[in-house]
């Protein structure tokens, strides 16, 4: 049989559906890289991407947050629960949500290990009135935007 291309069949989903959930998936920094480069793309309509319990680390969602950056990215809802992502991790996607702040509405890092700084960094994009972050999860506590 032939071997599944990850990046084709990831750009394909991305440019065709609005949802794609890969939990428990076995998945790493390579499907993130191309996951990444999906989120740049212009006819992107992905709005939602759950990769929870999968093995992505800090490395892979650097990668990931490369792509949140673009001002192609639509993601609005990114659920990463259980993916070993540490500071480092989540000092990436504070920087992407600095850059990008328009669409993403929702970030899930619980079971995860932000440490204080990853915790304060996220925190302070999602009171970040230009920031369009609206839900931030971690240590299994739900932080939400006080709408005034």
């Amino acid at each position: 049989g032939q071997r599944l291309n990850w990046h084709v069949f990831l750009n394909k989903i991305g440019c065709a559906f609005s949802f794609c959930r890969l939990v428990s998936c076995n998945l790493g920094e390579k499907t993130c890289g191309s996951l990444g480069l999906v989120l740049k793309l212009e006819n992107s309509s992905l709005k939602e991407l759950d990769l929870s319990n999968n093995d992505l680390q800090d490395s892979g969602v650097e990668l990931l947050s490369a792509g949140l950056k673009s001002s192609h990215c639509k993601l609005q809802i990114l659920r990463l629960s259980g993916c070993m992502v540490t500071e480092k991790g989540c000092s990436s996607l504070a920087s992407a949500l600095s850059v990008n702040t328009s669409h993403l509405k929702e970030l899930d890092l619980t079971y995860n290990h932000p440490g204080e700084s990853g915790e304060k960094l996220l925190s302070a994009r999602l009171e970040d009135p230009h920031c369009s972050l609206e839900t931030l999860r971690y240590k299994e506590i739900l932080n939400e935007k006080i709408q005034v």
